[in-house]
C-alpha cells in the first residue's frame, strides 16, 4: 500500500509538471557542452523530471539492495547460531538422560 501511495504521488508530480509545461508553450535554448538546441518547455520539464526520478530510483535501489544483503547475512548468522544452540541443548539433554538412567 505504501509503494502505491508513493507511486501515485510521483505520478501526480509528473502530471503537474506536464500541465505546467502545456500552459507554457515557450521554446527554450539549452546549451550542451559542445552543442546547443532549442526545445519546447514541456519536453524539457518532462525529461528533466524523469531523469531526476530515474537517478534517485537507481541510488535508492542500490542502498536497498545493500540493506537486503546485510539482512540476509545477519539472518544466516542467526540461523547458524540457533542451530548450534539447539545442538548444545540436545547434547545436554542426552547427557542428563544418561545420568538419570545410571
Amino acid at each position: 500500500m505504501k509503494s502505491f501511495i508513493i507511486a501515485f504521488i510521483v505520478a501526480a508530480f509528473f502530471f503537474l509538471a506536464l500541465i505546467f509545461g502545456a500552459r507554457n508553450e515557450q521554446v527554450v535554448t539549452i546549451s550542451y557542452f559542445v552543442a546547443q538546441g532549442e526545445f519546447r518547455l514541456p519536453l524539457v520539464l518532462a525529461s528533466v523530471f524523469l531523469a531526476g526520478f530515474l537517478v534517485s530510483w537507481i541510488f535508492a535501489m542500490y542502498h536497498i539492495a545493500g540493506l537486503k544483503l546485510s539482512l540476509r547475512r545477519a539472518n544466516k548468522k542467526l540461523s547458524t547460531y540457533e542451530d548450534k544452540q539447539e545442538q548444545s541443548k540436545s547434547v545436554a539433554v542426552k547427557s542428563t538422560d544418561k545420568e538419570v538412567d545410571a
